[in-house]
């Protein structure tokens, strides 16, 4: 058996087209433009590369893109004044605070400070309480891509055994959420779980999202399983470095029914669906109905 390649960039350029056109509606019929403001404190140079990549995108679908670059040395009071001007600010509607921030300051306290219908990352403690019992909320941009790729392989998932590989709060536990919301039987596992390898065969759903290269191999994965590889991983590569997932393609890709590479899986649909969420927190803001399928 060979895996059929579930391919996150052209699934996420999709998903733009589709983010794009309803901006274009939204100007036309309703002379709104969506607008999303992203926060950069310090020069880490793979934040900047982020950074300026979601403000390309954002401006390629027609959204306003708004930049707010602080000192590394800045305080928290200086990164709450911002954000709470961004809060208050009609002309965005979603608001981004690029993670990790310096050691000084307090990320828990920045991620609440944001107004939860702003809150595009789905990080604020309100958007976490509403997505865990099900209510309407800002959905975690990861997971949310996840579901996408998952939901367009499978169309229902309904019933579907599903493992969770990690725990954080960022992917693992959103992704978990979601999966229940789509009636799948869900089991969060990580790196103390007992028996780990039985527990990730049994299921027809893995989603692995724990940070370590190439953890999970071929031999963990259930003939004809979808394997949703969230990890991103750079190790030695001779003189240079490569990128790996944190399941083992090689060996799982001729188990699997279907899975994502690492480059070109999981990763693209990140931007995409911020792009996605705030769309729909302009929508939801403004009164308007809903991008379909660009959300939960």
């Amino acid at each position: 058996m060979s895996a059929t390649i579930i391919d996150g960039k052209a699934f996420a350029a999709k998903v733009r087209e589709k983010v794009a056109t309803h901006v274009t509606r939204l100007k036309a019929d309703h002379g709104i433009v969506p607008g999303l403001a992203v926060i950069l404190v310090g020069e880490d140079p793979a934040s900047e590369v982020y950074v300026r990549n979601k403000g390309k995108q954002t401006l390629a679908a027609g959204m306003n893109s708004f930049e707010h670059k602080l000192d590394a040395g800045c305080s928290q009071a200086e990164l709450l004044e911002v954000v709470e001007t961004l809060n208050a600010d009609p002309a965005v509607h979603g608001i981004l605070c690029q993670l990790p921030l310096p050691d000084h300051l307090d990320e828990e306290e920045v991620i609440n400070a944001i107004d939860p219908a702003k809150d595009v990352d789905g990080f604020h403690i309100s958007n976490v309480g509403l997505l865990g019992t099900g209510q309407k909320s800002m959905v975690p941009c990861t997971p949310l891509g996840c579901l996408m790729m998952l939901r367009d392989h499978h169309g229902s998932l309904s019933g579907l055994d599903a493992v969770v590989v990690g725990r954080s709060n960022i992917v693992g536990k959103p992704m978990a959420q979601l999966l229940l919301g789509d009636s799948c039987t869900v089991t969060i596992a990580h790196s103390r779980t007992k028996d780990l390898a039985d527990v990730v065969r049994r299921a027809d759903i893995v989603v692995a999202a724990v940070g370590r290269p190439e953890m999970v191999p071929g031999d963990w994965i259930k003939p004809g399983a979808t394997v949703i590889d969230v990890g991103i991983n750079r190790v030695p590569n001779g003189e240079k470095t490569r990128l790996v997932g944190d399941v083992h393609f090689d060996s799982c890709t001729e188990v699997a029914g279907a899975i994502t590479p690492v480059p070109g899986g999981v990763g693209p649909m990140t931007i995409a669906c911020l792009l996605a969420n705030t769309l729909t927190a302009c929508s939801r803001a403004n009164g308007l109905d809903e991008p379909e399928g660009l959300t939960v």
